[in-house]
């Protein structure tokens, strides 16, 4: 059967996506937005033809142009002129009914369609922007002074456009009222295409072991976490997966872990493919995140998914899920990370794999409640 005529055209634009893994979160949500998008949506995504950090393209994919359900997916190496002209003669050709771009400061995935749609490069009636995290209070003290001066250039800039922010939280509404009192803002969670069940809960080993989760980066704030072992006195384990994003910082972790007591042994293990998450997660008893901020917090709902409990600083949107029986939320101190740490690593086997179940059914009473709506079909009306 033939598939009637799209009554909505879509431009989205990823800087990253599948098969890529090592950017997180946000390549899970686009995919999810992508594989529900309603049949009357037409969706063209443009994203970058390889993953965060590799230096070579995706297999094939470079300057490709695949179809995925009602989806075309552009792979386009940012570096290629050739690329970068063919595809913006394709979308010269376009008629968008709205532009979604997932960042507000990438330059190529944001910044540049944005300045196309408002000169008529691209013709798009509407702009919904996801910030993805990149407005709390964490991201914007990362470089502070040029992300100020930017934001107060493009307010002047996206004034008279027709803006809709896609918040992943109530949180991050509130970052970007901050910056933009009087924004149009949905708040949708993205949640990606997170399991309906939790893993059971796996009996603890004797020692306890601790995960780390997420881009080596001064956002995630990996050297907290490390600073905060260096006082515990009793044997634990802390393995350490992500992609390096930033080399100078990592020097500093690797320099903490050097310093670390005996007893404590931390490991890196590379970046983690997405298949392999949550099987490995099940392994641990607990993930430790003293992240500066978060868009939705993919890592911690696979980790409850997982029935692994999280210890967590207090600046995301998971403070009562983890309150509730999920694992531990700390202030953005070496002290009282510490505690939380030791909590768990002093606690008896069947004390964490007590802790193991409670996360497990945390996650799912969180995700009874959770919402599923795409947000591109929201904003256009579809749902």
């Amino acid at each position: 059967m033939s598939r009637e005529p799209a009554k909505f055209h879509v431009l989205a634009m990823s800087q990253y996506f599948e098969p890529g893994f090592k950017a997180g979160g946000p390549i899970r949500s686009v995919a999810r937005i992508v594989d529900t998008i309603p049949q009357e949506v037409k969706l063209t995504l443009v994203t970058s033809d390889r993953d965060l950090g590799d230096p070579a393209p995706y297999s094939g994919l470079s300057g490709a142009r695949i179809q995925r359900g009602p989806a075309t997916v552009h792979y386009v190496d940012a570096a290629n002129r050739r690329q970068r002209q063919v595809l913006a003669d394709r979308l010269r050709e376009g008629n968008f009914d709205l532009l979604y771009v997932n960042s507000l400061f990438n330059p190529r995935f944001s910044i540049m369609p944005v300045l196309a749609a408002r000169t008529g490069g691209i013709t798009a009636s509407k702009i919904l922007i996801a910030p993805r995290g990149e407005l709390s209070q964490g991201a914007l003290s990362l470089k502070s002074g040029k992300k100020a001066a930017f934001l107060k250039i493009w307010l002047r800039f996206l004034h008279g456009l027709d803006v809709t922010w896609h918040a992943t939280s109530q949180l991050e509404a509130a970052d970007i009222r901050s910056v933009w009192p009087n924004s149009r803002i949905e708040v949708c969670h993205d949640q990606g295409d997170l399991p309906s069940e939790c893993l059971c809960a796996i009996r603890p080993q004797d020692t306890p072991r601790l995960l780390f989760l997420s881009r080596i980066s001064r956002m995630k704030n990996l050297d907290l976490a490390l600073t905060a072992l260096q006082g515990i006195d009793c044997r634990v384990e802390l393995d350490i997966y992500g992609p390096v994003e930033d080399e100078p910082y990592w020097r500093r972790c690797q320099d903490i872990i050097a310093t670390l007591p005996p007893a404590v042994r931390a490991t890196y293990r590379g970046a983690l493919p997405y298949t392999a998450v949550r099987s490995t997660m099940a392994g641990y008893d607990a993930l430790v995140l003293p992240t500066l901020g978060e868009n939705f917090g993919h890592v911690i709902a696979e980790s409850l998914s997982a029935s692994c409990p999280v210890i967590c600083s207090d600046q995301t949107s998971w403070t009562q899920v983890l309150q509730g029986g999920g694992g531990a939320v700390a202030k953005l101190t070496i002290e009282s990370f510490r505690k939380a740490v030791e909590n768990t690593v002093n606690a008896t086997v069947d004390q964490r794999w007590e802790a193991k179940r409670a996360a497990g059914a945390a996650y799912m009473r969180w995700k009874s409640k959770a919402d599923s709506r795409n947000i591109i079909a929201h904003v256009l009306g579809l749902a």
